[in-house]
């Protein structure tokens, strides 16, 4: 008679902890692992992980899945990556709380901040909620393939209280911290795992408007999390363009100080003051010995835009010649774009404007580059559009034109944006190793048309675990990193690690086959809106709470993902 659920057998365990690997059998029972080592007891299913690795599931703590997550029961493209668990609401943006007259200005920030279509948006809300603890009910009723931890956002709460005002960026009045504050606190002692917020002019609108919490001044940041901070629970999170470098570290950590609440904030290179990111991982790791957590989320590699004729961006997109074309399908459009007359007059007309995240950087040829497929996600300087125009004394737009038309219109270019400065990832590496970081960024949800960074997981174990020719990093290191310390970072110690008692999110993973495929565009979304997926090999199979719902690549059905209500 069978003693477990399910034992792998003879596999390499890297248990998340960021010990050494070693070799032995992992049991599952309920939902929970039962052993580690060598297990005796057999199991009623047993599978031969002899050549893999073993590994605990992967936990993504910055995705917007806010909108998806509501109408779709499989939280793809992050379980096709490992993931099993996913924390949205970050950057302060959201569905709820919400009155019915706020849901349209809800969905433009949304679809400025995210880059979700509206059309999807629209058709696929249900709205059957207005507070907080109403919309976590919503997500709780429908079963999904991963587990999901949702975050309060202060965008939603400052239009929800101050309407107008809110909007506009004025400033909050004692009653608006108040109350502000107590739904806070509310959602927290609902089940929300924090509460997050912005500070960067990049989050606009569809409409172009700044997101309202931009301006939010340190009693209303302050006020809040000191609320959330007497229940003793819950996480803070926080965006910022660092513009006063000294003034926004010191408002994180006061937010974190004074509420006694963990925070974590996002952590890039930018192009304009490429060495800020030390100070700011070394500041939270200064303040953390001190007392206070405070941690940086880093991504796996650059923050990349996808460019493409079905991508939101390509690089002739506000020529008004194109715009003619626009709509057409697109195999029509590419055998218009072929004809040498509209080609001369699209290029000759296109131009760039500042109307939402990223339009300008479409026409940055220095920086952008083939995409390939398998992608190559730190390509050498020398293969960018404009280092090849000037190989071949062509017009950069030029070159530009024909990389769109390749693979039958359907070719993405990639223009890495943040972690670049360098001209390769050597900055993210460091950024990895950094004591005060954590994976994070994937945006997984959002950026339908931009972004693909949902695989930042791949591009942990099979780029810089593997494959990068320097600097590689120990799979112990990152694996613990993805597993173990971003569960910390928001407050869920039941998972991250191979160990008894705690939940059995496990990955049996194939590293010598990992291999990340190039993003493709799918209408798939409500209203037949597009979105950018990608597939990996590798992930030989993925449980959540001991039931497999990732088999060789491929769903299994299985939904035992549930609503995380607070910290485990």
């Amino acid at each position: 008679m069978a003693e477990h659920d399910l034992v792998i057998r003879n596999g390499t365990i890297i248990d998340g902890s960021g010990a050494d690997r070693f070799g032995g059998d992992v049991a599952i029972d309920g939902g929970t692992i039962t052993a580690v080592g060598r297990v005796d007891g057999s199991g009623r299913r047993e599978i031969d992980a002899d050549g893999r690795a073993v590994a605990p599931g992967f936990v993504d703590i910055h995705t917007h899945y806010d909108g998806q997550a509501t109408w779709d029961g499989q939280l793809a493209p992050s379980s096709w990556h490992g993931v099993t668990t996913v924390v949205m609401g970050n950057c302060g943006v959201g569905f709820a709380p919400v009155f019915e007259h706020d849901r349209e200005r809800l969905i433009q920030l949304m679809e400025g901040v995210e880059d979700i279509p509206g059309t999807a948006l629209h058709e696929g809300l249900s709205w059957d909620w207005q507070s907080f603890p109403d919309y976590l009910d919503e997500l709780d009723r429908r079963p999904r393939d991963i587990d999901l931890g949702a975050q309060v956002p202060h965008g939603a709460l400052r239009l929800h209280v101050m309407g107008e005002r809110g909007a506009t960026q004025q400033p909050a009045t004692p009653d608006d911290i108040a109350e502000m504050a107590r739904l806070a606190a509310d959602a927290v002692r609902a089940g929300a795992l924090g509460f997050t917020t912005t500070r960067t002019v990049n989050h606009r609108t569809s409409l172009g408007e700044p997101t309202p919490t931009l301006q939010a001044e340190a009693d209303e940041l302050i006020g809040i999390a000191k609320a959330i901070g007497e229940l003793g629970t819950g996480v803070l999170q926080a965006v910022s363009d660092f513009d006063d470098l000294p003034g926004e570290i010191d408002l994180f950590r006061r937010m974190a100080a004074e509420s006694g609440r963990p925070i974590s904030v996002s952590v890039a290179q930018g192009p304009r003051r490429p060495d800020d990111w030390r100070d700011e991982l070394d500041a939270f790791a200064a303040a953390t010995a001190a007392g206070t957590t405070m941690r940086g989320q880093v991504g796996a590699r650059a923050v990349g835009l996808m460019l493409g004729l079905q991508a939101t961006l390509h690089p002739f997109m506000y020529s008004p010649v194109y715009g003619e074309i626009a709509d057409l399908p697109l195999p029509e459009r590419v055998t218009l774009m072929r004809d040498p007359d509209l080609r001369r007059r699209i290029i000759e007309t296109a131009r760039v404007e500042d109307t939402k995240l990223g339009s300008l950087a479409i026409q940055r040829y220095k920086f952008i580059f083939r995409l390939g497929d398998p992608p190559d996600y730190e390509p050498d300087p020398s293969t960018s559009i404009a280092a090849t125009a000037e190989r071949e004394r062509r017009d950069p737009s030029d070159v530009a034109y024909d990389w769109l038309l390749e693979q039958d219109g359907t070719a993405l270019l990639y223009q890495p944006a943040l972690n670049w400065a360098g001209g390769n990832l050597d900055v993210v590496g460091e950024m990895l190793r950094h004591p005060a970081s954590v994976p994070g960024l994937s945006d997984g949800g959002a950026h339908v048309g931009t972004i693909c960074d949902v695989s930042f997981p791949t591009t942990l174990l099979q780029w810089w675990g593997r494959d990068r020719p320097t600097g590689r990093i120990p799979l112990e290191t990152l694996i613990a990193k993805q597993c173990r310390m971003t569960a910390e970072t928001v407050g869920l110690t039941d998972r991250g690690v191979l160990a008894p008692g705690k939940r059995a999110d496990v990955n049996i993973v194939d590293v010598d086959g990992l291999r990340l495929h190039a993003p493709e565009i799918v209408h798939d979304l409500p209203a037949g809106g597009a979105r950018l997926l990608q597939r990996a090999d590798g992930y030989d199979h993925t449980f959540v709470a001991g039931t497999e719902i990732m088999a060789g690549g491929h769903s299994t059905g299985a939904t035992p993902g549930r609503l995380v209500r607070g910290a485990r």
